[in-house]
């Protein structure tokens, strides 16, 4: 009876190694895949044991994005204390990375930047830097050597939404109402950060309203938004200036899609931004996890659709919810897609290549001369 069981034990064993799933072919390389996501983390210094240091060693990650606050702790601190500190860490990010990663922050001038407990510029911006161009000159060339200083390679900056209509306050991120205010303001910014060779990123296209704030879960812009918002990408795009990247908006904007917000569009980002306004740069999205996503779209659906729509870098900032496994899940997600035949292996393909392009020709040079 005993040899019968044992038997019965070694068989079921075998069995059950014949069953295992096989593992999942990989469609593209997901080391190649990681250089889509710049993504967001806890942590004011990172060591061996970071989960964002086995996401940069292991998965290859295109880059981090660096926040003061938290905003699922509503805490600040996030990533930020203090000068030497920031220095610090974006070092030790740069020297865990594989291939030189985009270390940015989103300094646009409003009271919630992430470098503003480290420059308290409250009193500029009560009085409105963008105001004249000698006060946005001088803002925007201390942030430039700031950036070098610090070891950031990248803004989210500048923001060329219009104003717009709103019961709130204005807001100091917002240049003007005029559109070509807006674009003589842009490019004094844009100036100022060439001139230290760092990687800027325009933004929202093709729009937020000025009363938009981070956590709100809506931002329907379809009343206020008019072309006048192109205007200053227009006239961007037709300069001389290398625009290597731009962020897009999660607004619903019914005058272009009457379907899906600005991000997850493909009639916005590759029929409007790429198409209509010929821009062949790499588009990066604004954060995926935003409520103004995530209230209403499953992770799958939002990267699905952010890819087909032209969107070449996925940002998830990990702030308003945290999940340390993100950047798996985001590779993995992509991976099924690409299986199931619901994003194009073209399409990826090229993003791949603007992507590489970008950190041969912009990123690489950054990170060399700021690692030392």
């Amino acid at each position: 009876m005993i040899r019968l069981l044992t038997i019965l034990i070694i068989l079921s064993t075998l069995t059950g190694c014949q069953q295992k799933a096989p593992q999942q072919e990989e469609v593209i390389d997901s080391k190649r895949l990681g250089q889509m996501l710049v993504l967001g983390f806890r942590g004011t210094e990172i060591d061996d044991n970071h989960p964002i240091v086995k996401d940069l060693k292991e998965l290859n990650i295109g880059g981090v994005v660096l926040y003061d606050y938290d905003y699922e702790l509503e805490s600040f601190g996030r990533n930020i204390e203090s000068q030497d500190q920031l220095l610090k860490l974006s070092s030790d990010l740069i020297a865990n990375a594989p291939i030189s990663p985009i270390i940015a922050v989103h300094q646009d001038g409003g009271f919630q930047s992430p470098l503003h407990s480290l420059y308290n510029d409250s009193e500029e911006l009560k009085k409105g830097f963008h105001q004249d161009s000698a006060s946005s000159v001088s803002y925007s060339r201390k942030y430039a050597q700031e950036f070098t200083v610090l070891s950031l390679n990248t803004n989210f900056n500048p923001r060329l939404d219009l104003q717009t209509p709103s019961n709130q306050a204005p807001n100091p991120e917002i240049i003007s109402s005029d559109p070509d205010v807006v674009t003589q303001q842009a490019s004094y910014i844009l100036d100022e950060y060439d001139k230290e060779l760092l990687f800027s990123v325009p933004k929202y296209f093709p729009g937020y309203s000025s009363d938009y704030h981070p956590s709100d879960s809506l931002n329907d812009v379809s009343d206020v938004w008019t072309d006048d918002f192109l205007q200053p990408y227009h006239a961007l795009l037709s300069s001389d200036r290398d625009i290597w990247g731009i962020m897009t908006a999660h607004s619903f904007n019914a005058n272009i899609d009457s379907l899906w917000p600005g991000t997850l569009s493909e009639k916005t980002i590759t029929g409007l931004l790429r198409d209509s306004l010929g821009y062949d740069g790499v588009i990066l999205s604004d954060d995926l996890q935003k409520p103004i996503i995530t209230s209403k779209y499953s992770l799958e659906t939002a990267i699905q659709q952010a890819i087909n729509a032209g969107v070449d870098i996925l940002v998830l900032g990990n702030n308003h919810a945290y999940d340390e496994q993100m950047a798996e899940r985001a590779i993995g997600i992509i991976q099924q897609l690409l299986r199931e035949g619901k994003i194009e292996k073209e399409n990826v393909e090229a993003s791949l290549s603007r992507i590489d392009s970008l950190k041969i020709n912009v990123i690489e040079g950054l990170c060399s001369c700021m690692n030392f």
